[in-house]
């Protein structure tokens, strides 16, 4: 049994549907816990009642000191301050899980996890992070970091000192801004190879884990699990798929494209237990075509691929 936990508030449920529904395909034995972070998400999930999924609502599990700086900091920041968190909430919610994963909510698998997890014990480590891995030309290492939260291991018992170490860190500052080396919760990973060498291992097969930044560099074939950063639902029934980054051809019909079907499932199901899905950016017209592909309306990107956006049924 390999636990999970991700958390995100109604405005993402397409997405953690969508990773629930790569989960379901592809990872086995599975828990994956969900950190509902208002009220409306954790009725809708509890009316899905999806197989495999527990759910937490943030306000049983809600520090002081979380309350303390959640006034201070904008949604997104607050979520990356709760990330540490997620693995302390789930030991504490049931004993019996001896290791965690944290997942950001628009991650998605394509295949099993295992080669991942197999590396992981291989190493003899406590906690596994990931390498950003950019393509050179999208080299964000300097702001954003070289390490990426998207896909954290951490054990219950060996992990603790750096879980904790994290979470100080993350309440004492976690803004979304490049400030004296620290950039919201992620810069804090780049030196934990050296401070905590006997605990953390980096993956080292990083074409398992693609993005849109590195998805020029390896071949799509040999991955594990695609990060759709940037993806967003707009309005008038579209998905804006990537933002930003030049997307291969061979990518986006062979990832792009399934996982947009799956996002059209999410948003199916969302709807037939009465919730219809907001729009979450607004999109620029000026930087796509438009195309035709299986008879649906679809919009192409310009030849930078700056967006990816897809006509929905």
């Amino acid at each position: 049994m390999e636990h999970y936990v991700t958390l995100f508030n109604n405005l993402f449920l397409p997405q953690g549907l969508t990773l629930h529904a790569s989960l379901q395909r592809h990872a086995g034995n599975y828990t994956l816990w969900i950190i509902c972070l208002d009220e409306t998400t954790y009725n809708i999930l509890e009316k899905l009642n999806l197989n495999n999924i527990r759910l937490i609502a943030l306000s049983s599990v809600e520090t002081e000191e979380l309350k303390a700086v959640k006034p201070d900091r904008t949604i997104a920041e607050y979520c990356w301050t709760l990330t540490p968190f997620a693995p302390r909430f789930v030991f504490k919610e049931d004993s019996s899980v001896e290791r965690i994963t944290y997942l950001d909510a628009d991650t998605w698998f394509r295949k099993s996890p295992l080669p991942i997890f197999q590396e992981f014990e291989e190493s003899g480590k406590e906690v596994l992070i990931t390498d950003h891995a950019y393509a050179a030309e999208y080299d964000h290492s300097a702001t954003s970091g070289q390490y990426c939260v998207q896909f954290i291991v951490f054990t219950r018992e060996g992990g603790e000192r750096v879980r904790q170490w994290w979470e100080d860190r993350c309440i004492e500052w976690c803004y979304n801004r490049d400030e004296d080396g620290k950039f919201g919760d992620q810069k804090y990973l780049n030196d934990w190879p050296e401070r905590f060498s006997q605990e953390v291992h980096v993956l080292k097969n990083k074409e398992l884990l693609l993005a849109p930044w590195n998805a020029i560099r390896f071949p799509y074939g040999n991955s594990i699990m695609y990060h759709f950063h940037g993806l967003r639902l707009l309005k008038n029934n579209q998905i804006l798929l990537s933002t930003g980054y030049k997307i291969p051809k061979v990518v986006v019909k062979n990832i792009h494209w399934v996982y947009a079907d799956s996002f059209i499932q999410s948003l199916e199901s969302l709807q037939q237990v009465g919730h219809i899905a907001q729009s979450q950016a607004k999109h620029r017209k000026k930087s796509v075509i438009k195309l035709m592909r299986r008879g649906l309306r679809s919009f192409w990107a310009d030849q930078k691929m700056l967006d990816v956006v897809r006509k929905l049924k």
